[in-house]
């Protein structure tokens, strides 16, 4: 009997970016995450901020709520985490948290990334758990996906300035800038 190849962090990474392209769809920031175990996926999350109008809705946060729901339990060993995006601070603690085993980085976050950019919050040896970490997978997709998704914001808000419209758009300010 031929056992099945085990599927690549490329493959993982694709699922993810199908995540990414759903939050797109709803004018979300365009980042995905699914949870791995074995290779069986237990969770699925994409970022559903203003959906929501809640801080906590981001990507790894609903992944990880689902996929120890499927799990049954809130230790996540064994499991490896794929995000489009490198996490914030509050995702790599609640990755810490959680005892992911792996996380799989698409596109580094300069400037609000805590797998590495600003600080390594998945690494910290004080801390009861560290994580591997694995970073550039699909590094190109990853990146366009956001300077795409950025671009028609711009574009959008521009539009709506000439027609009269004045809304405020945070992405544009706080996030959108870094992805030009």
């Amino acid at each position: 009997m031929v056992s099945a190849m085990p599927k690549s962090d490329e493959h993982y990474m694709k699922l993810a970016l199908k995540q990414a392209e759903k939050a797109a769809a709803i004018g979300e920031t365009p980042i995905g995450c699914i949870i791995v175990n074995g290779d069986t996926i237990v969770g699925r999350g994409y970022n559903k901020r203003n959906y929501n109008k809640s801080t906590l809705s981001h990507a790894e946060l609903i992944a990880i709520d689902k996929a120890s729901r499927k799990l049954g339990d809130w230790r996540l060993e064994d499991c490896t985490m794929y995000v489009t995006l490198e996490p914030c601070q509050m995702c790599a603690g609640a990755i810490v948290q959680s005892r992911i085993d792996k996380v799989v980085v698409g596109a580094m976050s300069p400037k609000s990334g805590y797998a590495g950019s600003i600080m390594n919050l998945l690494q910290v040896p004080e801390f009861n758990h560290q994580v591997e970490l694995v970073t550039g997978v699909l590094e190109e997709e990853c990146q366009e996906m956001l300077q795409k998704f950025f671009k028609e914001l711009r574009f959008k808000v521009k539009e709506e300035r000439k027609a009269g419209i004045n809304r405020k758009h945070m992405y544009l300010d706080k996030i959108g800038r870094k992805y030009q």
